[in-house]
Parts: structure tokens; C-alpha cells; sequence
């Protein structure tokens, strides 16, 4: 199967031979998103705040398009496919235990992430912050091979390896919630770290995403960043889409520079997003400063694509 880019050396070709284990994980995260939504349904009972089945609904969709994500990823190498096959193949056996020990925390009617109350939870979140720590490092390898890997559409590259870059910073804020907050060290409730910056966790939050409407939530950029790995390919086989009914569209340079912005504008974004988190900011009450700056990103980037698509018309006009 391929797809047919304008002006591409060589179509991109969509892997028939996508990673296996990632496709049983994404099969079985499908599967425990309906449960997980049943439950939501059935199951009345809270933990911190939010209905129990949120969290394993909400996670098993995220990792549901990780790995489907991944295994496309897969199917672009040219090189290393040996060695990324089993680092992917690590990281999907991360998720799952990951998974395992959220369904069995909500089983349990307590939480997963942040519990080190006793010597199990402690462990239990051991094994979740390896898993992180796998999973990360397996995207940071993918990403190594994608960069010597020749994909074939200079626009799609790009964005293939923005998304990724743009990916693991999104994980890497993760990094920011596992440290014990001041409260926390002052009483210690068996929990080491949170979301929420200047509130509690458990606080007033968004419709199942959850995220705190009065307090900053590092939940916010972590979400942002990692769904750079879809958001920036889809953005690029759109515009490679479009270009077959839009002239101005057809030459790559075109596509190529709107990608540039619109990667630009998402590292931006995402810099905003975690600032503000960490400055105890509500994604819905924006101070500022936040706001000013976020509205000069999204208006220059308009801008610059504008001023690409004025050239590009302008090219065209002159080779017709």
C-alpha cells in the first residue's frame, strides 16, 4: 500500500508489516477502553475526586494510539529494524504492566501513580516508572533510526522527526510530577508527588480529561507533547492530500515550510503549556503573560504561513 505524495522521490509506503506486539496491545487496549467505559457507566465509586474508570479509560486510549503510532513508525525504517523491533517490543511489555497495575489499583478501590504508602505500592510504582522509563527510551531509539532512516518526502520526514523530538519532551514532563511536593514532606500521607501545581490533586477538574480548573497540571503539556508523534504526521499527509486539489500546495517547498511553522508553533505551545502548569496556572484561567504569549505564537505562525503561501502561489502563477 502507498501513498502518493506530489513531487516526492519515492511514495511513502505504509508498512504491511506493522510491529506485532504492538498491535496485540493496541487490540487489547481497544478492548479494555470499552471495559474501562462500562465501568464508568456501572461503577459509581470515586478515587481522589474522579470516577474510578476514568483513569484506566483514559490511559488505554493513550496507549491505544501509541502503540499504533510506534508500530507505523516501524514500518518507515530502513535501518536498525532488528534492534528497534525488540526495543519496541520492551515498550509495549512496559505499557502493559503499566496497565496491569492501574486496572489492579482501581480493583483495589486506591490509586496507582504516586502511591509508595506501603512497601507493595511502592513497588507497584517502581514498576510503573520503569515502564515510563523504557517507553521513553524506545520512542528516543525509533527516533535515532528514523533520523538515518531515508523516508522519501522531505515534508513528511520532518514531521515524522519533529513529532518524535516534540514527543519525548511531552514525556519528559512526567519528570516534573515524581518529586514530593512541600505539603507532602511536611505531612507525609504515603504519597510522593502530583500533577497539580499549587493545589492538591482530587481538586475541581475538567470533564473525564481531569485536569485541574483551578490550579496548574502538568497532565496539560504531558498530553500535548506526546500526541506531537500523530498530530504532526497527520498535519503533513493532510497538506500531501490537499495538494492534489490545491495548486499552490503542489511544490514540496511549500509544504515543507508550512510543516516548519506548524512544528515550531507546537514546541512553542508546548513550552507555554508547561510554564504555565508550573506557575500553578488553570489550563482555563490563563494569566497574562501566558495569554499574550500564546496569541503572539498563533498569530505568527499565521503569519509566516501566509507569507508561504503568497510565494507559493506566486510560483505557480509563473511556471503555468
Amino acid at each position: 500500500m502507498e501513498l502518493l505524495i506530489p513531487d516526492s522521490p519515492r511514495p511513502i509506503r505504509a508498512s504491511l508489516t506493522w510491529h506485532r506486539p504492538l498491535l496485540v496491545l493496541a487490540g487489547a487496549m481497544a478492548l479494555l477502553a470499552v471495559i474501562s467505559l462500562l465501568g464508568l457507566i456501572l461503577d459509581p465509586r470515586e478515587i481522589t475526586g474522579a470516577p474510578a474508570w476514568a483513569k484506566p479509560l483514559k490511559f488505554a486510549l493513550s496507549i491505544f494510539i501509541y502503540a499504533l503510532t510506534l508500530a507505523w513508525l516501524m514500518g518507515l525504517l530502513t535501518r536498525g529494524r532488528r534492534l528497534a523491533w525488540w526495543t519496541a517490543t520492551a515498550a509495549a511489555a512496559a505499557l502493559a504492566a503499566e496497565m496491569v497495575v492501574i486496572v489492579g489499583a482501581v480493583l483495589f478501590g486506591t490509586t496507582s501513580h504516586f502511591n509508595v504508602s506501603t512497601p507493595l505500592h511502592a513497588t507497584l510504582w517502581g514498576v510503573m516508572a520503569l515502564s515510563i522509563v523504557v517507553v521513553w527510551l524506545a520512542t528516543l531509539l525509533v527516533g535515532i533510526l528514523l533520523a538515518l532512516s531515508r523516508l522519501g518526502d522531505r515534508t513528511v520526514s520532518w514531521a515524522v522527526r519533529a513529532g518524535v523530538v516534540l514527543g519525548l519532551a511531552g514525556m519528559g514532563v512526567a519528570y516534573f510530577m515524581t518529586s514530593p511536593t512541600s505539603a507532602q514532606l511536611e505531612d507525609f500521607q504515603g504519597v510522593a508527588g502530583a500533577h497539580a501545581v499549587g493545589v492538591p490533586d482530587g481538586g475541581p477538574g475538567l470533564f473525564l480529561l481531569g485536569w485541574s480548573t483551578v490550579g496548574g497540571d502538568l497532565r496539560v503539556p504531558h498530553f500535548v507533547g506526546m500526541h506531537a508523534l500523530q498530530l504532526l504526521p497527520i498535519a503533513a499527509l493532510a497538506l500531501a492530500s490537499a495538494a492534489r486539489r490545491l495548486p499552490v500546495l503542489r511544490p514540496e517547498g511549500v509544504r515543507l515550510g508550512i510543516v516548519i511553522v506548524l512544528s515550531l508553533l507546537y514546541a512553542g505551545t508546548l513550552v507555554v503549556l508547561t510554564l504555565q502548569a508550573l506557575a500553578g496556572e488553570s489550563i482555563v484561567q490563563p494569566g497574562p503573560v501566558t495569554a499574550t504569549a500564546a496569541t503572539g505564537l498563533f498569530v505568527a505562525a499565521a503569519a509566516a504561513i501566509a507569507v508561504i503561501l503568497r510565494a507559493g502561489r506566486s510560483s505557480t502563477v509563473r511556471t503555468t
